[in-house]
């Protein structure tokens, strides 16, 4: 059953994270600098507003045994004590060049990653607050930061100049970077029709499922951009689905299903959807490599090398050619999305949506 949860204030909500602690609180942070932590049952167990007047623009539990909450607003970052939620117990003024969009933790919780206005992307060391790396490659708002899984040096980021990178944190340069848009040029060359405008592909939010070679973006096309990442950090290939019909601005892997590849997307169109992408080709390519080789193998060995290459070849295609099935859940919620987050509230896994209002909708998942 749908609930709202309300926090009694009048402001919108923009960001919400969930902790992996053994409570298993959330926090959301809202315009006007209201940082609100929230029981699984949804009941207010903390409440402060940060110093200034700035908008609270990103939250991130420390996986951490030390219980810490980080929160960003302008280009500070300030993290609190759980247990006394009244003083930051750390303070990070000017962490951010301009004013900061997104935090991301790395497992460990021993490095904090912050994407800002300015395009830059800061790695700060905790629990110092130590600026180790400043890096600058995007040419526009950086809105999006995510570490890999199991790869504590590897970063992804995501922003408004329409690019995907993948960051070495022992480097200063990306190991790729992926134009969104030419692989929307492309798409579009193919299905617009006259007069037919399309968004540019505005990279807003970027996940990585939790074997941490499979990488999603939301974009302003209305699609979600797929990556995968082989061996060597190489990007092995890349693709996209339509999500919405308007802008796509959040894509979170859940990753407490039954695979790595449940995906939920919300959108400027009110949409909220849960998708199984495992059969898309991005993700399921590297099974059907597997798989392919050892069938061409077996045919190569009576038909000769060029029947194993052609063999190949048929076995990409019908990959590529899979068309994508659709949404297993799709939710009319209504309303533009600010945020996502997928959480487990009392042992039924769920989906928090914050839009322009100052409550939170939780859709529990039992089905899935």
């Amino acid at each position: 059953m749908t609930k709202v949860w309300h926090e009694g204030l009048s402001t919108p909500i923009l960001c919400v994270c969930a902790s992996s602690g053994p409570a298993g609180l959330i926090a959301s942070g809202s315009e006007g600098g209201d940082v609100v932590v929230w029981s699984q049952e949804g009941c207010v167990v903390s409440h402060l507003n940060l110093p200034g007047a700035d908008d609270c623009t990103s939250v991130a539990f420390s996986p951490s045994p030390s219980g810490l909450l980080y929160a960003s607003h302008g280009d500070t970052v300030r993290a609190y004590d759980l247990r006394n939620f009244k003083d930051a117990v750390q303070e990070f003024v000017g962490a951010g060049e301009e004013e900061i969009n997104a935090l991301a933790l790395s497992e460990d919780g021993s490095t904090l990653a912050l994407a800002d206005d300015s395009g830059a992307v800061r790695i700060l060391e905790l629990p110092g607050g130590k600026v180790c790396r400043t890096l600058r490659r995007h040419t526009n708002i950086c809105s999006s930061v995510a570490f890999r899984p199991h790869r504590p040096n590897n970063l992804l980021s995501a922003g408004l100049d329409m690019q995907v990178m993948l960051w070495s944190l022992q480097k200063t340069r990306p190991l790729w970077n992926l134009k969104l848009q030419d692989i929307s040029e492309e798409e579009v060359d193919h299905q617009q029709r006259p007069g037919q405008l399309f968004n540019p592909p505005l990279a807003h939010c970027v996940s990585v499922a939790c074997c941490g070679n499979v990488v999603a973006c939301a974009a302003e096309d209305g699609r979600v951009h797929l990556m995968r990442v082989g061996a060597g950090s190489k990007l092995e290939r890349q693709g996209a689905f339509k999500a919405h019909r308007q802008g796509a601005s959040q894509a979170h892997f859940m990753p407490f299903f039954s695979h790595p590849y449940w995906l939920a997307t919300g959108g400027n169109d009110g949409q909220v959807a849960v998708w199984d992408i495992s059969k898309h080709a991005v993700v399921a390519a590297e099974e059907v490599k597997v798989k392919g080789a050892a069938a061409s193998y077996r045919k190569g060995k009576r038909k000769g090398k060029k029947n194993m290459e052609a063999q190949d070849e048929k076995d990409e295609d019908d990959v590529e050619t899979k068309p994508n099935s659709g949404p297993k859940v799709n939710i009319s919620h209504g309303d533009k999305v600010n945020w996502l987050c997928p959480a487990l509230l009392k042992g039924t896994a769920s989906l928090i949506v914050a839009d322009q209002s100052s409550s939170l909708t939780v859709y529990p998942l039992p089905g899935l």
